[in-house]
């Protein structure tokens, strides 16, 4: 199982998570490209950091949006938000590139992605943009929703995310972050959720409903204060289970 976390989130002055002590227990990361965090150097960091420990890089774009950390929908154009996401995935690709290696897929980030699950249009126009980016770029997003649908009949490499820190709905997808208790800090907690993930291709959702969900990566939230910890706890789980930790691309 693929273990993702987004990274490179921090900016000038601003520090946002522990990167450099989740890298060990990651094999892809989602590193942001500017627009809800991330700056230049940054994101430079962030890539060696990955080159260092071999960890698979994925852009993560988001709305123009860094003072709400791309966490509020924004009203965009098709070909705005189109050049947003090029603007975006293209900085970090050409940055890749001057270091010696290279972005591998793109995840979405924040209101962009909650806005895939029930915006067909938003999901086109990125995908579009991923097209003229790079035909190869896999396009990664939450498991069993519309963003798989429209990738398949865009004939786009996908790859399925399941959250091992977000509580669930009954729908599938993600409970509100306005909603107490939409993040999961216990470590115990997310290690229930994730080995029900993997074992069994289930979550409960916030309200105890079973939920089929079959993924191919996981996602622990780089800006969440215990994702050093609920890493370290999966790590252990992982190896009383006999899950291996491997990324998407091979």
């Amino acid at each position: 199982m693929d273990i993702n976390c987004d990274l490179g989130e921090s900016y000038g002055r601003f520090r946002v998570g522990r990167d450099s002590e989740v890298f060990p227990y990651l094999t892809s990361c989602n590193i942001a490209c500017g627009y809800h965090g991330g700056d230049p150097l940054t994101m430079e960091r962030t890539i060696l950091a990955a080159i260092k420990h071999d960890v698979v890089i994925g852009a993560h774009p988001s709305y123009p949006d860094l003072s709400g950390f791309g966490r509020r929908r924004m009203d965009m154009g098709a070909d705005e938000l189109k050049a947003a996401i090029k603007y975006q995935v293209g900085a970090l690709k050409s940055m890749c590139e001057s270091l010696g290696t290279r972005v591998r897929y793109v995840k979405p980030h924040g209101a962009l992605y909650n806005a895939c699950f029930t915006s067909e249009e938003e999901t086109i126009v990125i995908l579009s943009a991923l097209e003229e980016i790079d035909s190869e770029l896999i396009f990664m997003g939450l498991a069993g929703s519309l963003m798989e649908k429209i990738a398949a009949e865009h004939q786009r490499p996908f790859v399925a995310e399941a959250f091992a820190d977000r509580r669930y709905t009954q729908h599938g997808r993600l409970q509100s972050r306005s909603e107490s208790g939409s993040v999961i800090t216990s470590e115990e907690e997310a290690v229930t959720q994730v080995l029900d993930l993997i074992l069994r291709n289930k979550v409960a959702s916030h309200d105890g409903v079973e939920v089929a969900v079959r993924a191919q990566s996981l996602c622990i939230h780089g800006d969440n204060p215990a994702a050093l910890e609920i890493l370290q706890a999966l790590d252990q789980a992982f190896q009383i289970n006999g899950i291996e930790k491997k990324s998407f691309v091979q």
